[in-house]
């Protein structure tokens, strides 16, 4: 096989293999990089010989390059704004003093252990100062952590990784040079020149970007996302051409500037750069592992592993206690940021670039350098991925399960959906800015919040990250919508569901798709009129046992609760509120597929209450007083 067919057969396997592990690293909760640097070995020269990266010449570095670009942009694009402001201290702390902690303990422990020269032991020591969004992000997704331990990871890892780039870039011109002493000034100029460009090229860029994209008649609709790219690569190649390796730290402050100034924006931006982060992280990974000689891992021996010990056990804690002292984090929350700093991405591609060019100086133990580097990631991301969650819940850092159902518009549905929820022990919050409402709902033992719903402030004094379900009740379907997409898009909530009162031909509106939404209740209605007609006593709330219709033969389809044309969807005789099956009791939602002893609790309107429950049997609820019975089940004592 020539040439260039092994290189497009190393891109296409690394496509492939690359996502289907990460794929199964979903399922299983197992983190991806571990199967991704298995795969890799397996796969290279070493093993079954698919996969050949220095058939890519040096389009391979390029490659390595250009992602990274790619992945330190969608990593400063998901910072929030308002949440590194609360935590500034101890992230710029850990991102600079704990840089350099981390430097010079690693640069120690290589020295010391392992023997090498103290210059390639500063090389090392830098390029260990990264921990990898791309791992810590998988690894925070499901865990449940308290935000602001979340924020402080995440924000590390992301920001930490320019500064390493160009520490380590700095470390390699020092090892290379003839004269330390006469090294020492452009080294300190070099550093000054590369983070005030980096730093000034990304905030420019960024707010060009986001102001662009902000202008929606700039960029026609379905090219922002390769627009952005586009820009992005091109900031990065001009930043490297005036001032090597401060694109990557271009590139971050972009994505931080492109997040804060594109909001209505930045969601599809977001999702497109999350699946190419996921392509290029298989990628990457697959050719930087496959590229590793298991030589160069094993003639490290036990000294290889002390390193890797050292850094976790003594200078991991020693960096991170240092950076937040006079936080106000616990000694908990201390403990756990000094376990958790796996290595990613970012280490793996900056070594192989550091290596491969101190190979090409005839510098000896670049091999061992890359060696332990990626013992190094390997060590750490098996140590965070296995530990982190046990060691999470043994410190009681997680938070409680998402069990609350957070109703926005404390009035008539809202009050009575909140109510029977209530009744069944599931804890409801209502945010509103209505205090009279707010004192109605308290009145009636609710928990409620004052204020902007649409204020992250608000949300977070209702306690979003033990919300399960966000349901949008107001007479602005707009707002209803803003108001789920903020829930999951800031707080990650599972469940949204939207009130509408109207929805053309049946169908979800495609802004309710796009935030994975769902319509609330049994489908539109006018929650105005409900209103007025419970502030004035005229509504009932009646339960109704299902007993599903005997299909037709042939018929195989499940019954919904798609209402059909002259039930209450469209004359407002009665709302579908809840659902209780069994023990569990969860809010009605258009399209739910109903089965047999399901209960409803059903809001009727008084004056048409015959006609309503005519309607409900119509479509098999049954209306007994046995009924009252299985409905005391599951509820507390």
């Amino acid at each position: 096989m020539d040439e260039s067919h092994h290189a497009l057969l190393t891109i296409g396997v690394a496509m492939m293999v690359g996502v289907l592990c990460q794929s199964v690293a979903r399922h299983i909760r197992f983190p991806a990089i571990i199967l991704l640097l298995v795969a890799g070995a397996v796969l290279g020269p070493e093993g079954l010989s698919w996969v050949h990266p220095r058939s890519l010449g040096a389009g391979l570095f390029g490659l390595v390059e250009l992602g990274i670009a790619i992945i330190l942009f969608e990593g400063g694009l998901n910072l929030q704004a308002s949440r590194l402001r609360r935590q500034e201290r101890p992230i710029r702390l850990l991102i600079t003093i704990g840089a350099v902690i981390t430097m010079t303990g690693a640069g120690l422990a290589s020295f010391w252990i392992m023997g090498w020269p103290w210059q390639l032991a500063l090389l090392f020591g830098s390029l260990v100062i990264v921990t990898g969004p791309t791992v810590v992000t998988p690894l925070l997704r499901d865990m449940r952590l308290h935000p602001r331990l979340k924020t402080i990871l995440e924000a590390e890892g992301v920001l930490i990784d320019p500064v390493g780039a160009i520490a380590a870039s700095i470390a390699l011109q020092i090892v290379l040079a003839p004269s330390v002493t006469d090294e020492i000034t452009p080294a300190l100029i070099a550093i000054a020149q590369r983070l005030g460009f980096g730093l000034i090229a990304g905030v420019g860029g960024g707010c060009l970007l986001g102001g662009i994209l902000k202008v929606r008649r700039i960029i026609p609709h379905g090219l922002e996302n390769i627009f952005a790219l586009a820009f992005v690569l091109l900031l990065f190649t001009g930043c490297e051409a005036v001032f090597r390796n401060s694109g990557i730290l271009a590139v971050t402050v972009a994505g931080i500037a492109v997040g804060w100034l594109s909001k209505n924006s930045e969601r599809g931006l977001q999702e497109f750069k999350d699946q190419l982060t996921i392509l290029l992280v298989g990628v990457l990974f697959i050719l930087l592992a496959a590229d590793i000689r298991l030589a160069d891992i094993t003639s490290l021996g036990l000294k290889g592993a002390l390193v890797v010990v050292a850094l976790v056990v003594l200078v991991r804690p020693i960096c991170v206690f240092i950076s937040t002292s006079g936080s106000n984090l616990s000694a908990r929350e201390k403990c756990f940021i000094g376990w958790v700093a796996p290595r990613g991405i970012v280490a793996a591609a900056i070594t192989s670039l550091t290596a491969d060019v101190l190979s090409s100086q005839g510098v000896e133990n670049s091999a061992q350098l890359r060696g332990l580097v990626f013992l190094t990631i390997t060590g750490t991301v098996c140590l965070a991925g296995l530990t982190a969650r046990p060691l999470a819940a043994m410190l009681k850092l997680t938070l409680p399960s998402r069990d609350r159902v957070a109703i926005l518009s404390a009035d008539g549905l809202g009050i009575m959906l909140g109510d029977e929820l209530k009744s069944h022990n599931v804890p409801v919050v209502f945010l509103d800015s209505d205090p009279k409402r707010c004192r109605a709902a308290q009145d009636r033992g609710h928990t409620v919040v004052y204020g902007d719903a649409l204020e992250e402030s608000t949300l977070i004094r209702a306690q979003f990250e033990s919300v399960g379900t966000a349901i949008g009740l107001t007479h602005n379907d707009h707002l209803n919508s803003l108001f789920v997409r903020h829930a999951r898009e800031y707080f990650g909530v599972p469940v949204g569901l939207v009130a509408l009162e109207t929805m053309p031909n049946g169908k979800i509106p495609k802004h309710i798709e796009k935030i994975h939404g769902k319509v609330l209740f049994d489908g539109p209605h006018d929650s105005e009129r409900w209103d007025v007609r419970w502030r004035h006593d005229q509504v009932k709330v009646e339960y109704f046992l299902y007993e599903p219709p005997e299909k037709p033969a042939g018929v195989t389809k499940e019954f919904t609760s798609d209402i059909p044309a002259g039930s209450s969807a469209v004359n407002e005789r009665y709302v579908i509120l809840a659902i209780k099956r069994g023990k569990s009791m969860q809010v009605m939602s258009f399209g739910f597929a109903f089965k047999k002893d399901d209960i409803a609790t059903v809001a009727i309107y008084k004056p048409e209450f015959d006609q309503a429950v005519a309607n409900m049997k119509s479509n098999g609820w049954q209306h007994p007083a046995a009924v009252e019975l299985k409905l005391d089940e599951g509820k507390p004592a």
